[in-house]
């Protein structure tokens, strides 16, 4: 009877041993089967990126062949733009404990390098050069309307930017040692007193349409209306719509795919309206909400807030556009061109979160293997030891 239980005894015990031994084993084939799915998943990206960068390419030779055959017809545009740009520049360099300065001087000295800093790589410029309008006094105009401390700002793409811009020490207090309050010594600048910086994918972009076909994706807002239904004499638009932005900056700046007319420049100006004469935008001022400003000068801040007094030119302007315009199948490849490097942008984060869940399903899958082993192998063991083998 005694051998009987002993014998009962084992029994039940190498019960227990396969049933756990069968419970790693389906523990270990679900994480085989996790790191199966995220090994297609990887594969399924990589080859989507392929074919992003085989279009990308295409696009780019295309491109290539416009440019070489029209840049004779576009040269002495492009040294009177280029001139333009580089007085706005020369004028943020004349700031010299401007933050803007600093950023501009950066760039100078290290081209596109500047962009694979990790101090700059996320500033995609300084408000002053990002938009371009089309005469001398729209120039004057709207950079009165912002005034020198905005239109030296700093435009980042996202938040990780702005931290990069400035470290705090342990009580809270500016490391001095750190961001651009380090940099600027460095290069013969000293950063004083506060900057404004604009962080895209944190402002409140237009929500709304587009005007149809318009090549620089100007907002569809609705004219303004007198009590009796008529648009104001002299209107001409609104400022928003009057900024000419470079091509590579109309859309996917953001996650959300937003460029720089519906997010900075909507920020800026709202629906800030343009009208020819100051008597012109006396009369409007019913519909006026948002701010106006007329060619001779005249200028409300917004709904109740009028500026008066003499004009003051403000020290760094936006530069003048050149006045060309691209064929519209050129500008219609650009901007796919534009949206295929966001989406591979995209597809790079979507393959770094997938590659860390790959790794971390091998991990568990190699720790649960060996966990597999060991228990076969001291269970092995211990059968032997008490005969039941």
């Amino acid at each position: 009877m005694l051998d009987g239980e002993m014998r009962d005894g084992e029994h039940h015990n190498l019960e227990i041993v396969k049933n756990h031994t069968q419970k790693l084993q389906d523990e270990l084939q679900k994480l085989a089967l996790k790191v199966k799915h995220h090994e297609d998943n990887m594969k399924f990206l990589k080859t989507q990126m392929d074919n992003i960068d085989e279009s990308i390419l295409d696009m780019q030779v295309n491109l290539g062949k416009y440019h070489s055959s029209s840049a004779a017809l576009e040269q002495n545009n492009d040294v009177s733009a280029m001139q333009s740009e580089q007085q706005t520049v020369g004028k943020i360099l004349q700031q010299e404990k401007a933050a803007a300065g600093i950023i501009c001087q950066m760039k100078i000295r290290h081209g596109l390098q500047a962009s694979k800093l990790q101090l700059t790589k996320d500033v995609l410029g300084i408000v002053a050069t990002l938009g371009k309008v089309n005469d001398d006094n729209l120039s004057r105009l709207f950079s009165e309307y912002l005034g020198l401390e905005t239109m030296l700002a700093i435009v980042c793409k996202t938040y990780e930017g702005i931290k990069a811009l400035e470290k705090y020490d342990k009580e809270g207090m500016i490391d001095q040692n750190a961001g651009l309050h380090g940099l600027g010594p460095s290069i013969g600048r000293l950063l004083n007193g506060r900057f404004l910086v604009f962080c895209l994918e944190n402002l409140r972009p237009y929500i709304g349409e587009f005007v149809p076909e318009d090549p620089q994706k100007k907002l569809a807002l609705l004219k303004p209306r007198l009590p009796n239904g008529e648009i104001p004499r002299g209107f001409i638009g609104f400022a928003v719509n009057m900024i000419n932005v470079d091509h590579m900056h109309l859309s996917c700046l953001t996650p959300n795919g937003h460029g720089l007319r519906e997010t900075l420049f909507y920020t800026l100006f709202s629906r800030l309206q343009v009208y020819k004469t100051r008597a012109d935008m006396q009369s409007a001022l019913p519909c006026v909400s948002d701010g106006a400003i007329s060619l001779d000068g005249g200028m409300i801040k917004s709904s109740g807030l009028f500026n008066l007094g003499d004009r003051k030119d403000v020290e760094v302007k936006f530069p003048i556009s050149p006045g060309i315009s691209k064929p519209a199948d050129v500008i219609e490849i650009e901007e796919k061109l534009k949206l295929m490097n966001w989406q591979k942008e995209r597809l790079e984060e979507d393959v770094q979160r997938e590659e860390a869940l790959l790794n971390n399903a091998k991990n568990l899958f190699n720790i649960q293997k060996q966990e597999l082993v060991k228990y076969l192998g001291e269970t092995a063991s211990h059968i032997k030891q008490v005969g039941l083998f």
